[in-house]
């Protein structure tokens, strides 16, 4: 969007008619139920490679959160599952999958934390993109309605 002057002469840009916030955090939104859905999917296959297969992934180091391959597979399944349910409720601007977005993408953070030493680098950019998410569903304003 283009910036406009104000009588007063200072510069700002507009915000999406009747939505009170910035556009750039309307997308951040739209765009982190996108970021949900294919977070949930990569999860699912995590969860599904790990109980299909448990000598695919390999321990490094000791830990202090231990689970067997087969638990996290499921763990990653049904948090990948409820990962990919919300971020379909957040594209389509269902009003409970912004509450629970943010409540899902806590427990993605949370259970890519404990996976670290099974898979360093995509835990680390998943726990990423999980605080991006809550960023962004919690900095969007969703819209008034049309009087």
């Amino acid at each position: 969007m283009a910036q406009t002057a104000s009588p007063s002469g200072a510069r700002h840009t507009p915000s999406r008619k009747g939505h009170g916030g910035p556009v750039w955090a309307t997308g951040g939104a739209m765009f982190a139920g996108v970021l949900l859905f294919v977070d949930g999917v990569l999860a699912v296959l995590n969860g599904v490679v790990a109980i299909a297969r448990d000598n695919v992934f390999t321990l490094s180091g000791s830990y202090t959160y231990q689970f067997t391959l087969t638990s996290w597979g499921w763990i990653h399944l049904v948090v990948g599952v409820l990962l990919i349910l919300t971020g379909l409720g957040i594209v389509r601007r269902a009003p409970w999958a912004r509450v629970i977005g943010v409540g899902m993408a806590a427990i993605s953070v949370v259970a890519n934390f404990m996976w670290l030493p099974y898979q360093p680098v995509w835990a680390v950019v998943t726990i990423a993109i999980g605080v991006f998410v809550i960023w962004s569903l919690l900095t969007d304003r969703p819209r008034a309605a049309p009087r």
